[in-house]
């Protein structure tokens, strides 16, 4: 069963008119892009920073309309259904554990907020599904007294997927949710993920830069540049055989244990500018296997074997 499905799907942010001269066209920070996720699946999104992970992400959750396209949660329309109704469906875990928590609230009122508004629970139901959801977490519920500043990064972090859980949903975004963490931290949590899929049936799309993360939790990844989906296909068959250039440049570029670190193989290391996109590919300007034909024509997504797609006029060799 689909869980989620995005179909030609972007996001253009409007710029304000000069005071001489018309208005720019905007910054179209994710292009037009159709994907679909399965129930139980994790779907991995990565890509440098700028590349739209994130606008994507607050499309999906429904914090930020899209510009076109369409979204459907098991079946349904984002944009026709009652919000409170998508609350049940999907929930959104930040990147900054402390700056996602109300400052001047308490845990406990923290977490009681999405019972109250998408369930209407009474108080008895509200503490039994808390205590439940602070269980399922590993922490105390002594700290429900408490405030955020009161914890450590990864104690709020843990905070911050208990509240994601309390709406009981069925997805869950998770955007950067180890970054900010230390080390030891990031597994920690990782492991306390991996639980609670299996414990409550979870479908993540896990958005991140980090390819080493994407890859240990991920069943299939999305690769992101310049808000576009440049590869798509089974997270181990990314890795192990990369079609895009801008996929095995960032495979390239991660540190690796015993691997002596040298620059990758690119010809430039700029961004393309999103006031004035170049024509054709967009990686074309960093690509070492570019050619004028990458220059001004887009490749757009096409087979590249079983269950992978790339945008590539010159794929990597399979």
């Amino acid at each position: 069963m689909t869980a989620l499905k995005a179909v030609e799907l972007f996001k253009t942010f409007a710029l304000k008119k000069p005071l001489f001269g018309a208005a720019p066209a905007g910054v179209r920070a994710v292009r037009p892009m159709s994907f679909d996720v399965e129930t139980g699946e994790t779907l991995g999104i990565v890509g440098e920073s700028g590349c739209g992970k994130s606008t994507l992400a607050r499309m999906l959750v429904g914090l930020l309309e899209p510009s076109g396209g369409t979204i459907e949660i098991e079946g349904k329309a984002l944009d026709t259904a009652d919000p409170a109704e998508f609350g049940k469906l999907i929930q959104y875990v930040f990147q900054d554990p402390q700056s996602s928590l109300n400052p001047r609230k308490t845990i406990r009122q923290v977490m009681e907020a999405p019972l109250k508004r998408l369930y209407g629970m009474a108080k008895p139901e509200r503490d039994a599904r808390i205590a439940e959801i602070f269980a399922s977490v590993n922490l105390r519920e002594e700290f429900l007294e408490r405030y955020p500043h009161e914890f450590s990064g990864g104690q709020a972090q843990r905070i911050g997927i208990a509240r994601a859980l309390a709406a009981n949903p069925r997805i869950i975004i998770l955007d950067e949710p180890v970054s900010a963490l230390d080390v030891s931290v990031q597994a920690q949590v990782l492991n306390l993920l991996a639980d609670l899929k299996g414990e409550f049936g979870l479908t993540y799309l896990f958005i991140t830069h980090d390819l080493a993360v994407v890859e240990a939790v991920s069943d299939r990844i999305i690769v992101l540049y310049f808000g576009a989906v440049v590869e798509l296909g089974k997270a181990d068959t990314i890795f192990a055989n990369p079609r895009h250039p801008y996929t095995k440049l960032l495979a390239d570029s991660a540190p690796v244990v015993g691997r002596p670190l040298t620059a990758p193989e690119q010809k430039g290391s700029e961004l393309p500018d999103p006031l004035n996109p170049p024509p054709g590919c967009a990686f074309a300007g960093r690509c070492p296997r570019a050619t004028d034909l990458c220059r001004t024509e887009d490749p757009g997504l096409r087979p590249m074997g079983e269950d992978q797609l790339a945008a590539c006029h010159h794929p990597l060799e399979g």
